[in-house]
């Protein structure tokens, strides 16, 4: 009888050990802050809903209801009354350009204006340069003008012709420049045209001022960088920007060291504080370029400032544009016969560069827009993960817009992720339908037929290519429409995306393309304090509403960041 209450005591204080310490954890445990009251779409697996949630020390410790919370609060717990509102993870921007949404705050801005309009601008800014100094902007966009043609070095000559302009078009794949830029570059009608790129020539060969892709470099290597102040009071200014749209987290599509630099440098002091998930981007051509040689000798950065700075991906840029007709497709434009774009790879210099990549242990994610893009990336990443097999690689195809039947299939198989932005369906539909005729653009912006097939689609913006407001790439996503309505019901509206798949495109899949899904995505326990309060509820809202949600509290890591 001894022997059996010795041993039961001994059970009990072992069961103890374990058991206790959890348990009263649970109980003692006070939180930072408690929100109550609230419309709470946790985005988690049963896409389950809360209306309370207790933080501390950056993560939330409780998700559920306001009975269940109270245990959490404390003499010192701060409590915020949510009042009903609707509360959705922190978004996520699986594809931007942070350091050229920098820049777009910092030069001249010609998101979609009339060319006179521009023109103007340009005008008004050679009266503030001495002669020599760089005119720099971006954002014209053809497709918009009456005419629809791509415009001329003339038109800049006229207005500034001691000055070198270079004016990038809106999805950074061609630029306008004028005759002195043309000049610096050394580009004169005798210069061929460079792998990857094209020079546009008028009748009688002479270049016109419209140079595509890797044409550009002759000139914008020539321009000299801005200073690290300047980037630095840019970056912040687009810091703003995001978390006022109630962007939490962003990868940024391909920056150089100087541009992390800049980005660490921000964060050591305590400025920026949005999570943000960086890939390196590579040198011109077939090279690796200086900031990768870097890396690939350093090695990757994860988590860095409290899980707010990763480095871990190498970014490669497959082809071009399908408005710049420079993405890279199978067979001939449809309005440019005998035209197919531009690789900017050969087969074998992808190649290299993947496998080197997979050699550092890095995550490879290519721009391919085409379907002959989309294809040389899906055949070199098979052929790099045969040789030297990595089970959950993540490897990502950014765009992936004018995919086939077989290549959506492929990727699924693979494991392959698409990166793919919602607003460019909408912004493209006038012009992409005249790029490659009735039966290819079936496939094209697919959305449907991709989730159909197996794959989790990462949304993004691609700013400063569009607007980076999210919920413009949520209502489109949705309604496949413009933010005018058009067309009614929407453009191939078999490939819309449902309301809980667009959320999740911006949150957790988002997080899944950049091995973060166990530490964001979702409000749940033990995850990350990222979330936003918004003044419509996203999943009952008119659809037509969805584009002009308001954010009202943006709160990173539990830290209110932004309140209207």
């Amino acid at each position: 009888m001894k022997r059996t209450l010795t041993l039961l005591l001994a059970m009990v204080l072992l069961f103890g050990m374990f058991a206790g310490p959890t348990f009263a954890t649970n109980v003692q445990e006070k939180a930072d802050t408690v929100y109550l009251n609230g419309n709470i779409y946790t985005a988690d697996a049963k896409f389950s809903k809360a209306d309370a949630m207790a933080i501390k020390d950056q993560k939330l410790i409780y998700v559920g209801n306001k009975g269940q919370v109270k245990q959490y609060i404390g003499p010192s717990t701060k409590v915020v009354d949510l009042e009903g509102k609707s509360v959705i993870p922190g978004l996520n921007d699986g594809h931007l350009h942070f350091p050229g949404m920098a820049l777009n705050l910092i030069q001249i801005n010609g998101f979609n204006k009339p060319k006179e309009e521009i023109l103007k601008l340009v005008k008004e800014e050679a009266t503030h340069r001495q002669p020599g100094e760089w005119i720099l902007g971006r954002g014209w966009n053809h497709e918009l003008w009456p005419d629809k043609k791509f415009p001329t070095k003339e038109e800049l000559d006229v207005i500034a012709p001691n000055n070198p302009v270079v004016l990038e078009r809106v999805d950074g794949h061609s630029v306008w420049v004028n005759s002195k830029a043309l000049e610096i570059g050394g580009i004169t009608k005798d210069t061929p045209n460079p792998q990857g790129g094209e020079i546009i020539r008028d009748a009688k060969g002479e270049p016109t001022g419209m140079l595509i892709d890797t044409a550009e470099e002759p000139v914008t290597s020539k321009i000299p960088p801005y200073s690290s102040e300047r980037i630095r009071e840019g970056l912040l200014k687009a810091q703003e920007e995001l978390f006022s749209n109630g962007i939490t987290s962003a990868t940024d599509a391909g920056s150089h060291l100087s541009y992390i630099e800049d980005m660490k440098s921000l964060y050591e002091k305590g400025d920026l504080k949005a999570r943000l998930n960086v890939m390196v981007a590579n040198g011109a051509g077939g090279e690796t370029g200086d900031s990768l040689a870097y890396y690939y000798k350093k090695g990757p950065e994860i988590g860095l400032y409290g899980d707010r700075f990763t480095v871990r991906s190498v970014k490669l840029v497959g082809d071009g544009s399908l408005g710049s007709r420079s993405a890279a497709l199978l067979e001939s434009y449809h309005d440019r016969p005998g035209h197919k774009g531009n690789y900017r790879f050969t087969d074998e210099e992808l190649y290299r560069l993947v496998k080197e990549a997979r050699e550092h242990g890095w995550q490879v994610a290519t721009h391919a827009i085409g379907d002959g893009a989309i294809l040389q990336a899906i055949n070199t990443y098979e052929k790099v993960l045969k040789e030297n097999p990595l089970k959950d690689h993540r490897w990502r195809i950014e765009h992936f817009q004018i995919a086939n039947a077989d290549e959506i299939k492929r990727i699924a198989e693979l494991g392959i992720i698409p990166s793919m932005q919602p607003v460019h369906a909408t912004s493209d539909k006038n012009m992409a339908e005249d790029r490659v005729g009735p039966e290819r653009i079936k496939y094209a912006y697919a959305w449907r037929k991709t989730i159909d097939a197996g794959s989790h689609i990462v949304g993004g913006s691609d700013a400063p290519v569009e607007l980076v407001n999210p919920f413009h790439g949520l209502y489109a996503a949705v309604t496949r429409m413009d933010r005018d309505g058009n067309p009614d019901g929407g453009w191939y509206p078999e490939e819309k995306m449902t309301r809980e798949e667009a959320l999740q495109a911006f949150t957790i899949w988002a997080a899944e393309g950049s091995f973060e899904e166990k530490l964001k995505g979702s409000l749940e326990a033990g995850k990350l304090a990222d979330f936003i309060v918004i003044d419509k509820d996203p999943m009952k809202c008119p659809e037509e509403q969805l584009k002009d949600i308001t954010v009202l509290t943006t709160v990173v890591g539990g830290e209110v960041v932004y309140k209207k």
